[in-house]
C-alpha cells in the first residue's frame, strides 16, 4: 500500500514493520502508535473523496492544532489532494483571499468559526464546509469520519505532482501561494533526516504551529520519514518544555523559544542531559543567544535557513563547529550562490549579495501566478529568494537580511544586519530592528527601533556613541525609538514592514 503514492510511501517506509511504535505522546498522556496515525490517515482519505475530492484538488484547513490535523494532512495526501494550511489567526476577510484563489473543494474550519466562514466558503464556491475543534474530537468532521464504511480509493501520485500550496506572509502586495510538489517535501525531509541524523530513538518536543512549513514540513515529516517519536504539545509553553526534556533527545523550534527558555530557573546541563540537539530557524538567531544557550547547557544551537519556496536550503553542520550569526552550508543536492542582483554575476566570498538556491526542495511555482513564478524562478532552475547573504572563505553563509530591507540612503547601501549587530552588542540593549525610512535629503535615513532594558538618554548616549566609533556616518540611525517589544508574526520573524509604515512619517516635512 502506499507504493503509487510518492510522498505517503516516503513517510510510511521507516514504520513499516514497526507499526506498533509511539508516533506522539499527547499533552493529556494519551498515546499514538504508527498503526492508529495511518489507519486514521486513510479514514480522512475516504471521507475527503466522499466529499468529492480528487487529484489535485485543495483541501484547506484553519484549525487548532491537533494530532486529527496530522491524520487530515496525510489523508489529504493519501486522496491525491493539495493539502492548504492556513494561519489560525487569519481573519474573514484573508480566508476570503485565501479561498477564493485557491478554490478549494473542503474547507476545514474551528466550529467556533463557522457561522462567520460559512458565507465567505460560499462565495469562493467551497462544495463541503466541514469543522474541526481545537482538540481534534469534535465536529462535522468528526461525524463524518464515523460514518465512512469504504476504504479510501488509491491514486497514483508522482514526485511532480502537486501535495501542498503554503501562502507567503504578503508583507508586500498579495500573498502568493507556493506549490510544493511531492517530491520537494519527500527530499527535504530525507535529506534533514539523515544529516541531523535522526533515527527510532530519537523524541522530539514539538511546541511549532503546524501550519508553518517549520511545525508540519520540517518536525513532522522528519519524525515519519526516521521512525522516531514526539511530545506533541499545543504550544510554546517554558515549563512544559522543561518537563519533557529528560524524556526527549530533540527540540526544533524559533529563536524566541530559546530566548524564553534561558530566563528559566532550573535550565542548566543537568536538565539537557538527554538531549542530543537544539535547532532553530525560521527568524535570526542572535549571536548573543547562541552564546549564552552554549555556557549554560554545553549545546551549540544549530540553525538552518529555510524558507517557503525553497523548504530549507543551509544548515550549520551536525558534526562540525556551528557558528553563531551563520546558517552554514548548502544541504546535500542543494547549490546555493550569492549573486550580484541586478546582473545575476556570481559574487567572490566575503561579497554581499541576493542567494539564490538550486536544488530538489524547489517549489513548482506560484498559484495562479505565472508572471511572478517567472519573475522570481529562472529557467535553468535557480530561484531568487529575495534574501541578503555572505559566505565567508570556510563557505559558512551568513544571512544578511532581505532585499526589501535593504536601505539606500544618500545612495549608499545600507545593510541592517550589520547596524542591528553593533547596537544588539550595547549593555542595556535587548535587541534591535534597523529600518530606513523616507528622508527629504537623503531619499532614505536609518532608524533604530530598539527594545532597551530603560528608555533613557543615557541608553540613546550609548548607541549614538557605540555606533559614531563603529559606523561610517551615513550607516548611523539618525532617529532611535524605544519599544516595548518587536513586532512579530507567529514563527517569531520581525515585521519591519509594520514598522515603516508606524514611523513614515519621521521625516516628514
Amino acid at each position: 500500500m502506499y507504493e503509487t503514492n510518492y510522498l505517503a510511501n516516503t513517510l510510511r517506509k521507516a514504520s513499516v514493520g514497526h507499526e506498533e511504535c509511539l508516533f506522539a505522546t499527547l499533552p493529556n498522556d494519551a498515546q499514538v502508535s504508527y498503526e492508529v496515525l495511518f489507519s486514521n490517515a486513510e479514514k480522512m482519505a475516504a471521507m475527503l473523496q466522499k466529499n468529492g475530492v480528487k487529484p489535485g484538488d485543495r483541501v484547506a484547513v484553519q484549525v487548532g492544532k491537533s494530532i486529527a490535523t496530522i491524520e487530515l494532512y496525510l489523508g489529504t495526501i493519501l486522496a491525491g489532494g493539495v493539502f492548504l494550511p492556513l494561519n489560525t489567526d487569519y481573519m474573514a476577510s484573508e480566508i476570503d483571499y485565501f479561498l477564493s484563489d485557491a478554490q478549494p473543494t473542503v474547507f476545514v474550519c474551528d466550529p467556533a468559526s463557522e457561522k462567520v466562514l460559512k458565507p465567505v466558503a460560499e462565495n469562493a464556491k467551497v462544495s463541503a464546509l466541514l469543522t474541526l475543534s481545537d482538540d481534534g474530537q469534535q465536529g462535522t468532521l468528526c461525524d463524518e469520519l464515523n460514518s465512512i464504511e469504504s476504504p479510501y480509493l488509491e491514486v497514483t501520485r508522482a514526485a511532480g505532482d502537486l501535495a501542498a500550496i503554503l501562502y507567503t506572509s504578503g508583507t508586500t502586495g498579495r500573498s502568493k501561494g507556493a506549490m510544493l510538489s511531492h517530491g520537494a517535501l519527500a527530499s527535504n525531509a530525507l535529506t534533514l533526516a539523515d544529516y541531523w541524523q535522526f533515527s527510532r530513538e530519537d523524541c522530539l518536543i514539538h511546541a511549532l504551529p503546524i501550519f508553518h512549513i517549520h511545525g508540519l514540513f520540517v518536525a513532522i515529516n522528519i519524525t515519519l520519514c526516521a521512525g522516531s517519536r514526539l511530545h506533541f504539545l499545543p504550544r510554546f509553553d517554558a515549563d512544559k518544555i522543561m518537563e519533557k526534556m529528560p524524556s526527549a533527545t530533540v527540540l526544533m523550534g524559533v529563536p524566541t523559544f530559546y530566548v524564553r527558555l534561558l530566563q528559566h530557573a532550573n535550565l542548566n546541563k543537568e536538565a539537557v542531559s538527554s538531549m542530543r540537539l537544539f535547532v532553530s530557524g525560521s527568524a535570526p538567531l542572535l549571536s548573543e543567544t547562541h552564546q549564552l544557550w552554549q555556557e549554560k547547557t554545553g549545546h551549540a544551537i544549530l540553525e538552518r535557513y529555510g524558507m517557503t519556496e525553497t523548504n530549507m536550503n543551509t544548515s550549520n553542520p551536525y558534526d562540525g563547529a556551528r557558528r553563531p550569526g551563520t546558517v552554514g552550508y548548502p544541504l546535500p543536492g542543494v547549490e546555493v550562490k550569492i549573486c550580484n542582483p541586478n546582473t545575476g554575476e556570481v559574487l567572490p566570498n566575503g561579497e554581499i549579495g541576493q542567494i539564490e538556491v538550486k536544488g530538489p526542495n524547489l517549489f513548482s511555482g506560484y498559484w495562479n501566478m505565472p508572471e511572478k513564478t517567472a519573475e522570481e524562478l529562472r529557467p535553468t532552475g535557480w530561484f531568487l529568494t529575495g534574501d541578503l547573504g555572505v559566505c565567508d572563505d570556510e563557505g559558512y553563509i551568513s544571512i544578511v537580511g532581505r532585499s526589501k530591507d535593504l536601505i539606500i540612503s544618500g545612495g549608499y547601501n545600507v545593510y541592517p544586519k550589520e547596524i542591528e549587530s553593533v547596537i544588539d552588542d550595547i549593555s542595556g540593549v535587548k535587541e534591535s530592528a534597523v529600518i530606513g525610512l523616507p528622508h527629504p535629503d537623503f531619499g532614505e535615513a536609518v532608524v533604530a527601533v530598539v527594545v532597551g532594558e530603560a528608555k533613557d538618554d543615557a541608553l540613546i548616549e550609548k548607541i549614538n556613541n557605540q555606533t559614531r566609533s563603529v559606523l561610517a556616518k551615513f550607516k548611523r540611525p539618525k532617529q532611535v525609538y524605544f519599544v516595548e517589544e518587536l513586532p512579530r508574526n507567529t514563527m517569531g520573524k520581525v515585521q519591519k514592514a509594520q514598522l515603516r509604515e508606524q514611523y513614515s512619517d519621521t521625516f516628514a516635512v
